[in-house]
Order: C-alpha cells, then structure tokens, then sequence
C-alpha cells in the first residue's frame, strides 16, 4: 500500500493550483499508478511523489507556466486555508480516553489482540504473552477505541497537509492515552518517538 504523506494524488495536485496540461507537460507520468483497494472506480489512481510536485512548483517552468494558464493562487490558498483549519481542529479538539479498571482493559486488549487474528511468533496459541506485549496490546487497543477521532482528517485525503494532520492527531492520541493511562507512557512516548 503507498504511503499517503509521501505521495498526492492527480485530484490532491489539482488543488495546489495545477491544471491538467500542466500536470502531463511538467510532471508527466505518475510515480504510481493502479486502482484504488479502498474503493472502486473506473478512471485508475494517479499518484505523484510530493517531493517531485513541490521541487517542480519551484522551477521558472512552473512558474512561467502557471502565469500563462491563468490559474491562481487560490487554489492553492484554499488548500492552505483548509489544512490550517483542519490542523487547528485537532489541536482544540478535546480526546476523552475510556477509563477503565486494570483487569478489563487487559482482558479487552487481550481480545481484541486475538480479533485482529495475531499472535506473537513462536508463541503457541494460548499461552502467554511475551514480555511487554501486553503493555503494547493495550495501547493498541486504546489507539483503536479512539479511531473516531480520525473523522477530523475528512476532506485532507491526497491534499496539501494530510501527513502533517495525521502526525499531529496521532500524537495528540497517545498523549491523550499516556496521561489517562500512567503505565503505558512510555509505550505512547516510544510510538510517537517513531512516527516522527
């Protein structure tokens, strides 16, 4: 699957102010190209590396370009606009991380572990789990109660900022899960640690 915060799509280029002629004539060929496994659709899922599209956006051609198509900034300003608007929203937005007793949070992450069909390898089905794992269940478990939240990323999926967004709400989660949960801090700070 391809990593979203690394590519943009032909809609998410559109939006930063190209228009389709200059999409064949600067950039070309999409970096990846195929149909989209979330949902179907009968014109083929165009993705454009983001490092490209923004290097090519600082090129005279670009420039020169974008001059004579007519095309302005707003484009690209909407896009700008909704991104901050969407990023200010996660960090208002309060997380309300259940509270659970010890034992049941345990039991939960311990099922839904077994939900998602895995097992530690080398573990022999009904055993127990390795050292730590469960710690990481749990988080896991939280991080999946909380995955309404992810309703604040509607309207950023292939535009300017979504990575940025997703970054920011994640680590906003696992904030919210380390504080209302002291002993699985840690395991939050490691997560963020390596999204970063």
């Amino acid at each position: 699957m391809t990593d979203r915060t690394t590519y943009v799509s032909h809609v998410g280029v559109r939006r930063r102010g190209w228009t389709d002629t200059m999409v064949r004539e600067l950039l070309g060929t999409p970096d990846v190209q195929g149909r989209d496994p979330r949902r179907w659709s009968p014109a083929p899922l165009r993705l454009y590396l983001l490092a490209r599209v923004e290097t090519v956006e600082r090129t005279p051609e670009f420039a020169e370009t974008s001059a004579h198509s007519g095309v302005s900034s707003a484009a690209a300003a909407h896009a700008e606009r909704r991104r901050a608007a969407v990023l200010a929203a996660i960090r208002a937005e309060p997380i309300e991380v259940p509270r659970l007793p010890g034992p049941e949070l345990e039991r939960r992450a311990v099922r839904h572990r077994k939900l998602l069909g895995a097992r530690s390898p080398g573990t022999p089905p009904g055993e127990g789990a390795p050292a730590g794992a469960l710690v990481r269940w749990q988080v896991s478990y939280l991080r999946h109660a909380l995955a309404r939240y992810e309703a604040l990323l509607d309207g950023l999926y292939g535009e300017t900022g979504r990575g940025e967004a997703e970054r920011l709400l994640r680590r906003r989660l696992y904030e919210a899960i380390g504080a209302a949960y002291p002993a699985l801090a840690q395991e939050c700070r490691r997560r963020i640690a390596v999204e970063r």
